[in-house]
């Protein structure tokens, strides 16, 4: 995808790199008011493949969060060009942050803010709590925030075999897609009735996280004069590679539907594809449009 270049204006970025991190708070949760990352799932089961550990019993012990206020963003690293260009793909993140921020402002006629992204290195920490590479990027709605640790394309390209530009445009993508939720109030609809109903958990998280696949292929589908050739097929099949089902399977496990918690392979391509293919936030209607 051929993204412009951006300044520091486009942006708003903090950097944890090299400035300690951990501290207090524990795992982002599945349910309950935190996120599970794309990469949580992915460490959880490769977990669980060597150690023989059951996989639920994992995602199942992650303490739940309390959300903070939102913070200013800043670059405690240095300013937020510094922080971009600190490697290359630091600089692709912050140029598909621009591009995202400029698409999705043009959609609100109010009420928009931008996300903020915080690159990390190993740990550091979120209005989530602790921020964690085992978890993968994943986004805060407790300070707006978008966590990255860019180790983790190396993951994706290697371990998932999810490569080329696009599949990682498509991770910021997504995790703004549930910066657009918060915003528009889904996620909080969506936490209370996973509160009121707890059976009702992962069905419900599953289709916040496949509209937040569809909200993806919308902000690619608006920029569609950008899109290289291959692009599609690498965004669909990073969706296949992330799967419920595939990486249970990748993991050596039985794939269990009940369990499923960001949907299965065929349910996040499609939901990818209808909003590459629709440019329309009205069509990743995921809680009335069936799955």
């Amino acid at each position: 995808m051929k993204l412009d270049d951006f300044d520091a204006s486009d942006v708003d970025v903090e950097d944890q790199r090299g400035g300690g991190g951990g501290g207090g708070g524990g795992l982002i949760p599945g349910l309950g008011g935190g996120r599970i990352g794309l990469g949580t799932l992915v460490v959880v089961l490769l977990f669980s493949a060597v150690f023989k550990v059951n996989p639920l019993s994992l995602l199942g012990a992650m303490p739940a969060t309390t959300t903070q206020p939102s913070r200013p963003a800043t670059a405690a690293g240095g300013d937020a060009m510094a922080s971009c260009n600190a490697n290359a793909e630091s600089h692709e993140a912050c140029a598909a942050l621009a591009s995202l921020n400029k698409t999705w402002a043009a959609q609100f006629s109010e009420g928009f803010r931008r996300p903020h992204l915080v690159f990390y290195s190993a740990e550091g920490n979120s209005g989530c709590g602790a921020a964690q590479s085992a978890m993968g990027p994943f986004y805060c709605p407790g300070d707006q925030g978008i966590y990255l640790d860019t180790d983790f394309y190396r993951q994706l390209a290697d371990q998932l075999g999810a490569q080329g530009q696009f599949a990682r445009d498509y991770v910021i993508a997504h995790e703004y897609g549930h910066h657009l939720q918060n915003l528009l109030g889904t996620s909080g609809r969506v936490q209370q009735l996973q509160d009121s109903d707890p059976a009702q958990a992962n069905p419900l998280s599953v289709r916040l996280e496949l509209q937040a696949d569809c909200y993806a292929g919308v902000w690619a589908a608006l920029n569609r004069e950008r899109m290289e050739p291959g692009d599609m097929e690498s965004g669909l099949n990073a969706a296949h590679q992330i799967g419920d089902d595939t990486l249970a399977q990748a993991a050596g496990r039985n794939p269990v539907e009940a369990a499923f918690t960001h949907g299965s392979s065929a349910q996040r391509m499609a939901w990818l594809r209808k909003g590459l293919e629709s440019a329309d936030l009205k069509a990743c209607d995921t809680f009335g449009g069936g799955q």
